[in-house]
């Protein structure tokens, strides 16, 4: 099961390479922040990455079989954020897909996933760029997952049913990315009344009325998504902790968690 829906995610990311869309950028385009917001974020973005990198090294590691579901998460949140609407000048609005591969492997792994992601989008899809790579980060793969990761933790240990809590996870993880966005953006181009926050809430605003559905949208498929491997993947599911010993022994009996 694994292998069919990485294939599918594949056709669809070949789709996107031979016919990419107009290059709205990929949040924040290339080129548009001001120097040292852009150094910044780089800065900012570094000690994730690197954690990232130790956590998927001891993830492969320890765990060789999760090496193709690891794949899969970065490809499904390629595929996902490549779905975009324009919105604001200089950014657009679409899914992100880190609250799967949050979910699955924790955010500091989808730290690195979710910058491999914005990379290849700049490289092939002319969709965000290198000089903004580090914001671009820190909104999709930083805060996105970490928030994520704390919700889908929260609501799990309030004894919430698996599906509302990927669904809250996805969703809420999508919208806080925007919400990141909308603030790198107010402290790189403060509004000349009211200053940084006025003008985050100004871009806030704009994201909102295209992120929400679109936010909504993620979180009913990241639900879609984790229910057919847990019907078809219990073991790798397990080993990743998705699953309770009483979630588990309900799921081998065919009974929904």
């Amino acid at each position: 099961m694994i292998k069919r829906i990485s294939f599918l995610i594949a056709y669809v990311l070949a789709v996107y390479i031979v016919f990419p869309n107009n290059a709205y950028a990929m949040h924040i385009m290339e080129g548009f922040l001001p120097f040292n917001w852009a150094a910044f974020w780089w800065i900012a973005m570094i000690p994730f990455v690197i954690a990232g990198v130790r956590s998927i090294k001891k993830t492969v590691t320890e765990q060789p079989s999760l090496k193709m579901m690891l794949g899969m998460a970065g490809a499904f949140a390629f595929v996902l954020s490549a779905l975009k609407i324009p919105s604001v000048t200089g950014s657009c609005s679409h899914p992100t897909g880190v609250g799967f591969g949050a979910i699955l492997f924790g955010p500091a792994a989808m730290t690195v996933l979710g910058m491999l992601v914005l990379i290849f989008q700049a490289l092939l899809l002319a969709h965000g760029g290198i000089t903004t790579l580090g914001a671009n980060t820190f909104s999709m793969g930083i805060v996105g997952p970490f928030v994520s990761y704390g919700i889908y933790k929260g609501t799990k240990k309030l004894g919430a049913p698996l599906w509302l809590s990927v669904f809250l996870s996805a969703t809420i993880g999508d919208l806080m990315t925007y919400i990141t966005t909308s603030f790198q953006l107010g402290l790189a181009f403060p509004a000349a009344t009211g200053g940084v926050m006025a003008s985050a809430l100004e871009f806030m605003g704009i994201f909102f009325f295209t992120q929400l559905p679109l936010a909504i949208s993620e979180g009913i498929l990241t639900v879609l998504v984790i229910n057919i491997l847990s019907a078809y993947n219990q073991k790798e599911l397990a080993i990743l902790g998705i699953f309770t010993g009483k979630e588990l022994s309900a799921k081998k009996q065919g009974v929904k968690a």
